[in-house]
């Protein structure tokens, strides 16, 4: 099957028992190349939609690119779009760890870590081929055919904070607010969340308000009324959901995948998604809100 700008769907495996859980069909799923992020819902070219950002590496660590895949929930379809930045009139692989989105119509945030916000336009993404595609890619020069679809950063939003994730924020009676979660992670106890503004097209973000849970190596947080949802990483272990009001937060008892990553709320579907970016152990899951008493 087709999807826009004529690009071949790749398939995802979807199974539903009492959480939904996806997983890649191709060699991402134990890559040590590409990890996955972030996680957030939106809509695209009329259909419900999962983006899951990506990150490229050399196995030295050295970044070399970074992605979207889209999911066409319904189809269990997903493409890619790279993401770039122009640097004297020349694209660019996006230098970012990705390691969370918010997606508000056409505009794609995503978390720069220390280098804030950046914007990304999704109205206006477009094909690139051969060596170009491949660089933007972070692949080899030398290789078969390729094209690919781009998206380019539009503007840098500075934030006072390390930027390690951001989530959206839902009212009480499932509005989406024009609101997000960003985030840091730390080792230890000290990162910090701030709820923010979304910019309009000339403006910043607008901080109201900021916590620190007191809980190490957190990789997400959204909020659903007054309660809030963080994810926190064990290393090679299950990770850990913790919620509640931003200062009497507990442990949940349903736990979180392997590598636990971003956190994105699904009104619609009543989901909380998250997912885990460890090779082999690679899910994008969807947790129904009742089993977490919302």
């Amino acid at each position: 099957m087709l999807w826009p700008f004529g690009t071949t769907w790749r398939p995802v495996r979807q199974k539903r028992r009492t959480a939904v859980d996806l997983r890649w069909l191709t060699a991402r799923s134990w890559t040590r190349r590409w990890y996955p992020q972030g996680v957030d819902l939106g809509v695209w070219h009329g259909r419900r939609t999962l983006a899951v950002s990506w990150f490229r590496q050399r196995l030295d660590g050295h970044h070399l690119a970074s992605r979207v895949a889209l999911v066409d929930l319904d189809r269990s379809r997903h493409l890619d779009v790279l993401l770039a930045v122009e640097e004297e009139g020349v694209l660019q692989p996006a230098p970012i760890h990705a390691g969370g989105i918010a997606w508000f119509g056409d505009r794609l945030f995503v978390a720069a870590t220390r280098r804030g916000v950046w914007e990304f336009d999704l109205s206006r993404i477009r094909r690139v081929h051969g060596a170009e595609a491949r660089r933007l890619a972070g692949a080899s020069p030398k290789g078969p055919k390729v094209s690919a679809l781009v998206a380019e950063r539009t503007r840098v939003h500075p934030i006072d904070l390390r930027c390690s994730y951001l989530g959206r924020v839902i009212d009480a009676d499932g509005t989406p607010l024009r609101r997000v979660l960003i985030g840091e992670y730390t080792p230890d106890d000290t990162g910090r969340i701030a709820e923010f503004d979304i910019p309009e097209d000339d403006g910043g973000f607008t901080e109201r308000e900021r916590f620190s849970p007191g809980i190490p190596r957190m990789q997400g947080a959204v909020r659903w009324g007054d309660r809030h949802f963080v994810s926190q990483s064990d290393h090679l272990r299950p990770g850990a959901l913790w919620t509640g009001t931003r200062d009497a937060l507990t442990r949940s008892r349903i736990p979180l995948p392997v590598g636990c990553e971003d956190l994105a709320l699904d009104p619609d579907a009543r989901l909380l998604w998250t997912l885990g970016e460890h090779p082999w152990k690679r899910v994008v899951r969807g947790i129904p809100l009742g089993a977490l008493g919302l």
